[in-house]
């Protein structure tokens, strides 16, 4: 072994003996850290299956007849409930970090959408998270409705875009994507509005938006 392989080890041997001590000296306090850490992992589960779950149970059972209303298109009794059963207010405040609440958020939108409260819709539209491949892009385009109907085109184009892009199907998509160009060519912006359109008729051929297309984009180049 030469002298330079000889260092390296010793150098190696070294730091091991370093590492060996550092642990030795503060077995204590790595002890400590160590029952910390599995002790939050332990409190995490505890919560997820003594508490969390539960509350999941309850709010599913207290939320359905909300849901039945809503398909009904009763919104009042949707959104305050019946005397009997909660609507979808009193689920987002009784069982908040539920899935169940998270759900709310988007029925909860929906039903001030019909009702003309635009701005109570885009609050809890936008408070909607998930990727439900159906329910994600709905509750993303239907703020950027809310918007239009407020006149907030830029807040409307941004959730249009996110709608079309979270929707990126032959369904989804063109639709948020005509609506995204309706916009453009309300505030002006023909160029943005041909190119939007443009996209439909490139990306999305087979879609049912794609078939009158042409007359969108005649339309806004005219303006041009």
């Amino acid at each position: 072994m030469s002298n330079k392989q000889k260092d390296q080890l010793s150098e190696l041997t070294g730091s091991l003996g370093k590492t060996g001590d550092f642990i030795q000296e503060n077995r204590k306090s790595l002890l400590v850290i160590l029952g910390t850490v599995v002790g939050l992992i332990l409190l995490f589960f505890a919560y997820q299956k003594f508490y969390l779950a539960p509350r999941e149970t309850e709010a599913v059972n207290q939320m359905f007849k909300a849901q039945e209303y809503w398909e009904q298109k009763d919104w009042d009794k949707a959104i305050k409930g019946d005397g009997n059963f909660p609507g979808f207010e009193k689920i987002i405040a009784d069982y908040d970090n539920t899935k169940s609440a998270n759900l709310a958020y988007y029925y909860l939108g929906i039903a001030y959408l019909n009702k003309g409260e635009f701005q109570k819709a885009a609050e809890n539209l936008t408070k909607y998270s998930g990727n439900d491949p159906i329910i994600a892009p709905e509750a993303l385009g239907a703020a950027g409705d809310a918007y239009v109907e407020m006149k907030n085109y830029d807040e409307a184009i941004v959730f249009y875009k996110k709608a079309a892009a979270k929707g990126d199907n032959l369904f989804a998509a063109p639709i948020y994507l005509k609506k995204l160009g309706l916009v453009y060519e309300e505030q002006k912006d023909y160029k943005s509005a041909v190119d939007t359109y443009q996209k439909i008729k490139t990306d999305y051929p087979e879609s049912a938006a794609a078939s009158t297309i042409d007359m969108y984009i005649a339309r806004a180049e005219g303006k041009l």
